[in-house]
């Protein structure tokens, strides 16, 4: 089992990162390291310059992404933490790949629509190919196993038909090059939305900070937003099937089972019947009881910067070693001496 996932170091992660990726992280590290296997977590700050960007707020993210996924529980003893910049491989893996990736594979990218929007001459030619990047990404390390939101699971879909198009045109029936990442989607993944808008996903992005708990924020902070948080005028019902159709309800009440590690079904047993006024203190306090820790423990690291590049530069060079053989191998199917 070799699990390779990379986080983009944009802004203060949220609850929607935190529980939609890093719990996850730190539950897989856990079980490749009990099953004598491997995990890579890196930050994409490749990635990251594909779009706008302002170079000292890039270097003090990395650092502060790295802070916050230590605190959240993701152990540099038992995960090769790195950030893309500091592996030379990804970026030329990428070149390389970039022969046998079709730009028609990439014109029907879903994210390349979105984010590219009515102006796609104007974008950066790294926005419109950063899918072959993610595909070097996990393919340099022989990736088993890549943790995907449903919103990724079609750039990991372009990972394997690249790899299995450059298996087919450069390597025998008997000796491919490149595994074939699965996907590995928890079967609780929590879908947090915005605490503005219960049908908009959590977003780092968004101009209001309101819509968002910050996995930064204290304690104050955080009985406000949920406090202040958008919900209906009902109270909660006894089972999940009546909250469909409300957005807000749904969102606050899977917070709650989520970051309490129950059932939806659990929760609303327990709150059924009751306002708001009564649920929100509760998703507060149960919020701040479970951030408390990390936040402190991410105070304690963020400045020290000598730590958090010790961390770094070790990763990066375990990574290194982990994708030479691929990446020399790359170049010898491809006819390249070097």
């Amino acid at each position: 089992m070799r699990v390779v996932s990379g986080i983009q170091p944009t802004g203060k992660p949220h609850l929607g990162n935190y529980l939609g990726a890093i719990v996850n992280y730190v539950k897989l590290q856990d079980e490749a390291h009990a099953a004598g296997g491997e995990c890579f977590i890196f930050l994409a700050d490749l990635h990251a310059i594909s779009q706008p960007h302002d170079p000292a707020e890039l270097t003090r993210n990395t650092r502060e992404m790295v802070a916050t996924l230590v605190a959240c529980g993701v152990d540099p003893a038992k995960t090769v933490l790195f950030n893309q910049a500091q592996v030379p491989a990804h970026a030329e893996l990428q070149w390389l790949l970039n022969g046998t990736a079709r730009m028609g594979w990439l014109n029907r990218m879903t994210q390349w629509k979105d984010k590219a929007g009515k102006n796609r001459e104007g974008q950066s030619v790294a926005l419109f190919t950063y899918p072959v990047l993610q595909a070097a990404d996990v393919l340099l390390y022989q990736a088993t196993h890549v943790p995907v939101g449903e919103d990724q699971k079609q750039h990991l879909e372009l990972a394997r038909d690249i790899a299995q198009k450059f298996n087919n045109d450069f390597c025998t029936d008997d000796a491919p090059l490149f595994t074939l990442p699965e996907p590995y989607i928890p079967p609780a993944a929590a879908r947090i939305m915005s605490l503005r808008d219960g049908t908009a996903k959590m977003s780092k992005s968004d101009p209001s900070d309101m819509s968002r708990i910050s996995l930064t924020d204290d304690a104050d902070t955080i009985i406000k937003k949920v406090k202040k948080a958008k919900t209906d005028p009902e109270p909660l019902p006894d089972n999940e099937k009546e909250l469909e159709g409300r957005a807000e309800a749904q969102n606050l009440v899977g917070i709650y089972a989520a970051i309490a590690g129950k059932s939806v079904e659990r929760v609303l047993g327990e709150f059924g019947g009751q306002g708001f006024g009564a649920f929100k203190p509760a998703l507060g306090q149960l919020l701040v009881d479970t951030l408390a820790p990390i936040n402190a423990r991410f105070l304690e690291l963020k400045d020290d910067q000598e730590a958090l590049d010790a961390i770094l530069a070790r990763g990066a060079s375990q990574a290194r070693e982990a994708g030479r053989d691929t990446l020399d191998a790359t170049y010898r199917a491809l006819g390249l001496v070097r």
